[in-house]
């Protein structure tokens, strides 16, 4: 009460620190958000520190073409965000980023982070390509990773040793900042696989009957993509009584399209009792509750095989899918919805062929270090901001429950959500 302090400042009290500030003396880290996709893989590591006196983390949101939704999210996790302009003058201890732009400009250390299951998806720009230069996926690029030919990154998380192997090839001067850490949807799916039945429970699914889950990444060779020809078919035979269905549809389709568009584009399915998952819902416990899951290229096809559930995929382009992704391998071994023919026949053919095991190659390539990815993260996080750890294992905790599926579906003719 008794501090003298300025009237004059409009900067947020993170930016402008000194007597406007309670805990002072912090190491301050700045959390890069671009997307809500981004933003869900940042919080496994953001949560790792948000408990150390030591540490203030201040957020702020980069801009980005699918990063509608993004300032939105963190507010319903209660997090305040300071401007980009604001954040580009200021000076931080470290960056949190799991995407490239506009972060060679920031005055900080930065940590990049892998978004996804592996390294699928191949650079999309090829025009920043030199002639005869291979196409790598985006984290592995120079395009992603260098900027004017200095690296930017000052620690680059990866969850496999595969991954550095590509590294060498299309980045070696990234090789000394990498870092091997695991994948954290990989480990709390792990974790929650005993808690099925619970979820099932959570989600409204009764006894005998079983659950659809259909998975889309974006893009047009998606499931989203293509979804006047598919879906239409292969729902209008599957028996409403017997069967719940829920689609999960990737965050940069609601941002790139619009929330209202694709609910308008989804709403005969949903009036059929298919439940839209909005992009900002924890996905993880869904997958571990499905009895099949039918999806595309996109990361959450790949953490599918993870659980229990009969994988079937949706026919794409192999083009944009690096050969020894995640994605690659499962494409090669798991069987192929044909829309001709009605769903449950392919349901219960899919099944009849699924032994367990069987996709233990796939889930070989998410991760080199299952178990291990908090506890690896928080090591070079705590490195690079020259602090001593915890004395405390990091807590892994399982996905939690999800709301019922009636939350997500629309009332038949209603026009509104449940």
């Amino acid at each position: 009460m008794g501090d003298r302090v300025s009237v004059g400042t409009t900067k947020p009290a993170l930016i402008e620190q000194g007597h406007w500030l309670t805990v002072r003396d912090c190491k301050r880290v700045l959390v890069v958000v671009h997307t809500v996709t981004f933003a869900q893989r940042l919080r496994e590591v953001f949560e790792l520190l948000e408990t150390d006196l030591r540490i203030q983390l201040i957020f702020t949101v980069a801009p980005h073409a699918f990063g509608s939704g993004a300032t939105e999210f963190l507010r319903s996790l209660g997090i305040s965000t300071v401007p980009w302009e604001e954040a580009l003058r200021a000076e931080f201890d470290l960056a949190l980023a799991a995407g490239s732009r506009g972060v060679h400009e920031l005055r900080a250390p930065v940590v990049r982070i892998s978004h996804g299951a592996g390294q699928i998806k191949l650079l999309t720009d090829v025009s920043t390509l030199a002639p005869g230069e291979r196409r790598s996926p985006g984290m592995l690029s120079r395009q992603h990773l260098l900027h004017e030919g200095r690296l930017v990154p000052a620690a680059i998380a990866y969850a496999h040793d595969r991954d550095l192997e590509e590294l060498a090839r299309s980045c070696p001067e990234a090789l000394p900042v990498a870092h091997v850490v695991g994948d954290p949807c990989f480990d709390r799916i792990t974790a929650g696989r005993s808690s099925r039945e619970s979820y099932r429970r959570a989600l409204g699914i009764e006894d005998g009957q079983r659950f659809v889950v259909i998975t889309s990444t974006w893009g047009p060779a998606s499931t989203f993509g293509r979804l006047d020809s598919l879906l239409p078919q292969l729902l209008s035979h599957l028996p409403r009584d017997g069967y719940r269905v829920a689609m999960l549809v990737h965050p940069n389709v609601f941002a790139g399209h619009g929330i209202r568009q694709v609910h308008g584009w989804l709403s005969c399915s949903r009036r059929r009792g298919i439940a839209v998952v909005p992009p900002e819902a924890d996905w993880q416990a869904l997958l571990i509750a499905a009895d099949w899951i039918i999806g595309d290229h996109g990361s959450l096809t790949a953490y599918g095989t993870l659980t229990d559930a009969t994988m079937l995929l949706t026919a794409g382009s192999r083009r944009e899918v690096a050969a020894c992704s995640p994605a690659a391998l499962l494409s090669a071994v798991a069987p192929v919805v044909s829309p001709g023919y009605p769903l449950v026949e392919q349901l219960d053919y899919a099944a009849h062929l699924y032994r367990p095991g069987q996709y233990d190659h796939v889930t070989a390539s998410l991760s080199s270090a299952p178990g291990q990815f908090h506890r690896r993260m928080r090591s070079v996080v705590y490195r690079l901001l020259e602090l001593g750890e915890p004395a405390r294992p990091p807590f892994v905790a399982p996905p939690p429950p999800p709301p019922a599926l009636t939350r997500w579906e629309l009332s038949v003719g209603s026009g509104a959500a449940r």
